[in-house]
């Protein structure tokens, strides 16, 4: 933040490790601090009021300290600058407002936004005086996030955490009060009758440019981060490159300091024109719609025709005759949109960010065939080495591998052999089979011949994936190749991998898979905690089910379950001792959700919903122990519209299994005769689920009335085998048709779904054909529920199925919605 401030009132918040952990917020006014110690933080949630405990005024000098205040002193402790701003009072004069003990307020900040309340309590015999300090309900409050500052540990003036500040590691902080900037060492000397005086460290030199610094590294992740306080820019698919400019002169260093400047000259010529400085960047090669190209870098690398590479610069290390790294990194992308602005139409460019939408960003980037995304803390520091302010997450799955070999078929070149670095030994990684076109391969093949072994580089017990009836060629471990995949087999090698090209940039002794081999608890990128944890005790032949076995089903069927759960609120039965102990029903998501879930509102409720939308969120879903899965039947993303009709036929436990059986078939028939599709699906007990597809969009009442009058019609044929009530006197001897799963806020048991039941069933999808005598719901298990349906291939054709239920209703003729139940 500038420190211009235009006659505005500063405020500061302090986090403060002394006898206890608090908060202080500070405002200024009269010259001074008015000082309250928060007990635990400010909260965003307008309904949770803290306790603000009103100390004594401190001077504003003391709104720059960051540091130590030695033990034994008043307020003994470490020092962070967690917040700071300008804020403004509401109402009037602020002196008369802290005099009569309601002082509303709206801060800007750093982190704080909008409006706020400071309200006296009335003090009964204690010596000191207590306020509560409360958001008030505006754009800024975010209810149920009362915690989200305990969430944030890092400085806004300097991006150190408190261990850091203990430790007096880390950049120093930047001014916000004065002109000079502080130490990372600093100490406040304290005292009541003498409010403080700051050891003043010597003033930094102007500091020197380093030939080369340690660039900052990602951190994987599935998607990126949510929340505030993150910005997000497009990852580029080239070569991490460092452009050092000093006296005019340009050189440009790998991401281990190889200097390649001669390599880029177009670039470094660009390049003289800047001041002195020291930025991050890639090195990309754009194809003919503007997308950056590995393989096209590649050629213009092989054949000397750089011209056409561009330069995207996101970070500054140096600049202006300082080190900027310590500076948060919306400072240090002000400070290198100045600096590149004098060579802004070459081919040097400084990358945007967007500070909002990460998900969007991703999706964007994924459809326009870029790598994916890179989010960044802003209040961070630019510090060396792979952290958590840098998160990546990519489109396609991309991997640097080593290369162990090659295989020929009669002579003619067939695949290369990938391996990766692990517990200090070279392990398979897979083939790489595609990808390899002819000016690829003119380059390839003589890097291999010249570094062609004449044994195995894998350990003796290694299991080599080679393809049969080809011969095996193997290479010293020194080329690296960038690859793109889909993903990982069971036994954590690469599946489809597609050659890209050789890199020159990374040595091959610090390649590892980015994500663990076979044999760990990661399902999907997700890591499953206690992954041994007996979820069902019985398999049905002695063996328990896991938890890490849970996640591996839902991945195994996803591509069948996705279609029936994407796009709807979904309900999730959660059994984390196991389906032997305490359950729990979760309709909304809690806190500390993961962001591979979508936290989704409906109109009636201000608490968000859960709704698994990818993949990967059924692995986080299984992680949390939730042993079923119940979607809402909507249409996807369209809560208030029917997508689909769910028919329950629950038996009494004296009815045969066989009149179930000859129920459905009824069913089926009826709504055939009514122009809908049917499909039968087991319910993991002794009911089966008719369910019918819809494809216009029909509100609630109409298709509860419709399903319910269908129902009733066929109790009606037969009062002796159906009813529509479930009390159990009456249910003896007779089949539930229960048409209330057809309501904006019911919900069914998923499609592949297991239950928390013995053996541990599974909602199955079968064929009409299956739906008679003999039929056994309980054989569908999670045991073998996928290899069943990769056999019988069960509802290919349900979507195409889907009919209108307006045209239905006109067959079955007037219906009642008002009242229906």
């Amino acid at each position: 933040m500038r420190r211009s401030h235009a006659g505005g009132l500063r405020y500061v918040i302090q986090k403060h490790d002394a006898t206890r952990l608090h908060y202080d917020l500070r405002l200024e006014l009269d010259g001074v601090f008015k000082s309250w110690a928060v007990t635990r933080g400010p909260s965003l949630d307008p309904a949770d009021k803290r306790l603000a405990v009103e100390v004594e005024d401190h001077p504003l000098e003391y709104g720059d300290f960051e540091g130590a205040i030695p033990e034994g002193e008043y307020g003994g402790g470490t020092v962070q600058l967690w917040d700071r701003g300008l804020w403004a009072p509401e109402g009037g004069d602020p002196r008369k407002a802290l005099a009569k003990g309601e002082l509303k307020f709206v801060l800007e900040g750093e982190r704080l936004h909008g409006g706020w309340v400071l309200v006296r309590l009335k003090n009964k015999g204690s010596k000191r005086t207590n306020w509560l300090l409360i958001k008030h309900r505006d754009a800024a409050a975010r209810p149920g996030e009362g915690e989200r500052v305990g969430t944030q540990d890092r400085s806004v003036a300097s991006g150190r955490t408190m261990a850091q500040i203990a430790a007096g590691k880390g950049p120093p902080p930047q001014p916000f009060i004065g002109d000079k900037p502080g130490a990372k060492d600093a100490v406040w000397s304290s005292n009541r009758a003498k409010p403080g005086r700051r050891r003043r460290p010597k003033a930094a030199a102007a500091a020197d440019i380093p030939a080369f610094v340690p660039p900052e590294l990602c951190r994987l992740k599935d998607r990126p981060p949510a929340g505030v306080g993150w910005v997000h820019e497009i990852k580029f698919d080239g070569y991490r490159m460092q452009l050092r400019v000093e006296g005019g002169r340009a050189r440009l260093l790998t991401r281990k300091g190889l200097d390649w400047t001669s390599r880029f000259p177009e670039i470094a010529r660009a390049a003289e024109a800047l001041s002195d400085c020291l930025v991050d960047g890639e090195i990309v090669a754009l194809g003919p719609k503007g997308v950056p190209s590995f393989s096209d870098l590649q050629a213009a690398l092989s054949s000397k025709k750089t011209a056409g590479l561009a330069y995207f610069v996101f970070d500054a290390l140096f600049a202006g005759g300082r080190d900027v790294r310590q500076l948060p990194l919306r400072e240090r992308k002000r400070v290198l949109r100045e600096l590149l602005d004098p060579v802004s139409k070459g081919p040097i460019r400084y990358v945007d960010h967007f500070e909002t939408g990460g998900e969007a960003v991703l999706k964007s980037a994924c459809s326009l065939d870029l790598e994916g995304v890179v989010s960044k803390r802003l209040d961070a520091p630019y510090l060396s080495g792979r952290g958590d302010d840098w998160i990546k997450a990519k489109c396609r799955a991309g991997q640097e591998v080593v290369i162990a070999g090659w295989t020929t078929t009669g002579g003619a070149f067939r695949s290369l052999v990938a391996a990766a670095w692990r517990n200090g030994e070279l392990l398979p990684a897979g083939r790489i089979g595609t990808g390899f076109g002819r000016e690829k391969l003119r380059d390839l093949i003589p890097a291999l011949e010249a570094h062609a072994a004449a044994t195995s580089p894998f350990p003796k017990n290694a299991k080599v994936p080679l393809p049969k009836g080809a011969k095996a060629h193997w290479v010293d471990p020194v080329l690296v190749a960038e690859v793109e995949s889909a993903g990982f087999t069971a036994d954590g090698l690469l599946r489809q991998a597609a050659f890209k090209g050789l890199r020159e940039d990374k040595p091959a002794a610090e390649v590892v898979l980015e994500r663990p081999s076979a044999g760990d608890n990661r399902v999907m990128g997700v890591t499953i905690t206690h992954p041994d944890k007996a979820l069902w005790p019985d398999d049905g032949a002695g063996a328990p089910i896991t938890k890490l076995e849970l996640a591996r089903y839902l991945e195994s069927v996803a591509d069948w379950l996705m279609p029936h759960i994407e796009g709807r609120p979904c309900s999730l039965i959660r059994a984390p001792e196991g389906i032997e102990g305490e359950r729990f029903f979760q309709r909304h998501a809690g806190k500390g959700a993961s962001n591979l879930i979508e936290l989704v509102t409906v109109r009636g409720d201000r608490l968000p919903y859960v709704e698994i939308d990818r993949r990967e969120g059924l692995a986080a879903v299984a992680q949390t122990a939730a042993v079923e899965l119940h979607p809402w039947n909507c249409q996807p993303h369209k809560p208030e519209t029917a997508g689909r009709l769910v028919f329950d036929l629950d038996p009494a436990p004296d009815v045969a299994f066989g009149e179930v059986i000859e129920a459905a078939l009824e069913m089926k028939a009826r709504l055939e005769g009514l122009g809908l599709a049917a499909f039968c699906k087991t319910t993991g007990g002794k009911g089966l689920h008719v369910v019918t597809p819809l494809s216009d969009e029909v509100g609630w009442p109409e298709a509860k009335a419709f399903a319910r009058e269908v129902c009733a019609r066929m109790a009606a044929d037969a009062p002796t085998a159906y009813l529509l009530t479930m009390a159990k006197r009456l249910r003896t001897g007779r089949i539930f048709l229960d048409y209330l799963r057809n309501d904006r806020m019911a919900t069914a048991v998923a499609p592949f779904s297991p239950r928390a039941r013995p053996n541990a069933p599974v909602s199955m999808p079968v064929h009409w054909g299956e739906v008679k005598p003999g039929l056994d719901p309980l054989r569908f298990t999670l045991r073998l529920a996928r290899d069943q349906a990769a056999k019988s291939k069960p509802w290919p054709d349900y979507a195409k199925s889907a009919a209108p239920l307006r045209r239905a209703i006109r067959r079955l003729g007037a219906i009642k919605t008002a009242g229906a139940s």
